[in-house]
């Protein structure tokens, strides 16, 4: 039994530090992917940007000019336009061609044999064919095909020179690790990559919490002595816990607009998951970035943070450690009675996965709120807004974690005060020197 005991421990240490690897190794490379995506999907990319504008718009336009064709309603309103262009530059040809000829004799001489031989009125009573022959050319083939040429070119010009010259080293980045040459792969590419990562974590992060879990209820429910070896094993899953849960991702907040469209000319201009704010971090990034602020009152929160959700924990568990073995009769230490038997009402770990709740409640509800505002849905136009806020299994890991100590610290607690009620008189002092090792 002594064996099996030692080698259910030590194969449970192995797997959950393997898993605890497996999940570190994948949460920071999924970090990574994330930030990338949401660069990706930036509204700088997108709804804020001329290209993208430019892009969809030009297609529209090019579409359009490729369907150009006259319909017999569109010539008779065609024809009424060019009756009134033709009778305006007749007007305009009679009128320039008199100022030229009053200027020389020759062009006063002139001008009387164009008024003896040619009636104005005449050649605008023949307006209707002039206009019927301009319509009856527009509408073959071959000049179709001319006019479409022409301004398809005259569009790629206007294209052209429309642009906004974007400099982004971290889209280059991006572009290059996905060996991509456009947004759209790189996109499709990463979003692959942040979907498979996601699933590989939180099938890790599941295998490692209910390897915990079930390894404290086997040892919590046995009515045998704890062997030293399966209460080594457990202080280490709550290590490895403890060590997973504060360096993976705890939350994601995002902020986007998951889709706004209207219609131009019959045709959709849609923009779709333009990210407006993103940060995935976890408790260690967030000490990080508490702790290199230039303000002094930011430094203080980042030590109280790191104090009470990693070196306050790392304390309790040395603690419990020298209480079990009663190291140097660490059980008379005060201190170590404060860590293993007192401390449950002054830990913060408990505090910490509750704040870290509350913040993902209070994000979640300003974020959604705000967006809510953008929301629009019209005929015209359709915004819709998306709140991306999550908790991530780096939050489960902690939460695991805090439960499992409290659990542990609490048998601890009660087996303490059963061996004080069955032994009143055991002197305290330093001469008692025997050990006592926990029933669960």
């Amino acid at each position: 039994m002594k064996y099996l005991n030692l080698f259910v421990s030590l194969i449970s240490v192995i797997a959950s530090v393997v898993l605890c690897q497996l999940i570190v190794t994948n949460s920071v490379a999924n970090q990574q992917n994330k930030n990338d995506l949401a660069e990706l999907n930036h509204v700088k990319y997108g709804l804020l940007s001329i290209n993208e504008w430019n892009r969809q718009v030009t297609l529209i336009l090019a579409e359009e000019i490729n369907k150009l064709y006259l319909s017999r309603a569109n010539k008779k309103v065609l024809k009424k336009h060019i009756k009134v262009v033709l009778n305006t530059l007749i007007d305009k040809v009679d009128k320039r061609i008199r100022a030229e000829n009053a200027e020389t004799a020759g062009g006063q001489i002139s001008q009387t044999f164009i008024d003896i031989f040619i009636n104005l009125d005449s050649i605008k009573k023949g307006i209707p064919e002039y206009a019927d022959a301009v319509i009856h050319e527009m509408a073959k083939a071959k000049t179709r095909r001319e006019v479409k040429a022409i301004l398809n070119k005259q569009l790629n010009q206007y294209s052209n020179i429309t642009f906004e010259f974007q400099d982004s080293p971290e889209l280059g980045r991006i572009l290059l690790r996905t060996d991509s040459k456009d947004i759209e792969t790189a996109r499709i590419k990463v979003k692959a990559e942040v979907d498979l990562k996601h699933r590989q974590i939180v099938r890790d992060a599941l295998a490692l919490g209910g390897l915990a879990v079930i390894l404290f209820l086997l040892s919590g429910f046995s009515k045998q002595a704890l062997p030293r070896s399966r209460y080594l094993a457990l202080v280490a899953i709550l290590f490895v816990l403890l060590f997973a849960g504060v360096t993976t991702p705890t939350i994601d907040m995002e902020a986007r607009i998951s889709q706004m469209s209207f219609m131009l000319l019959g045709h959709p201009v849609h923009f779709e998951n333009q990210v407006l704010y993103f940060q995935s971090k976890s408790i260690m990034d967030v000490f990080r970035i508490m702790i290199t602020h230039q303000e002094v009152q930011m430094k203080l929160v980042g030590i109280l943070l790191i104090t009470f959700s990693i070196i306050f924990p790392l304390l309790k568990i040395a603690s419990t450690l020298g209480f079990y073995f009663d190291f140097h009769h660490a059980r008379r230490n005060p201190l170590i009675k404060f860590f293993v038997l007192h401390s449950g009402k002054w830990s913060m770990a408990d505090v910490m996965v509750v704040a870290i709740f509350m913040a993902y409640i209070g994000f979640n509800g300003i974020i959604a709120d705000q967006l809510g505002n953008l929301n629009v849905a019209s005929d015209e136009i359709v915004l819709l807004t998306t709140n991306g806020t999550s908790l991530q299994p780096g939050f489960y890991l902690f939460l695991t974690y805090t439960l499992l100590a409290l659990y542990l610290s609490e048998l601890l607690t009660k087996k303490h005060h059963a061996e004080e009620r069955r032994n009143p008189y055991i002197d305290p002092g330093p001469r008692t020197q025997s050990k006592t090792y926990v029933k669960w």
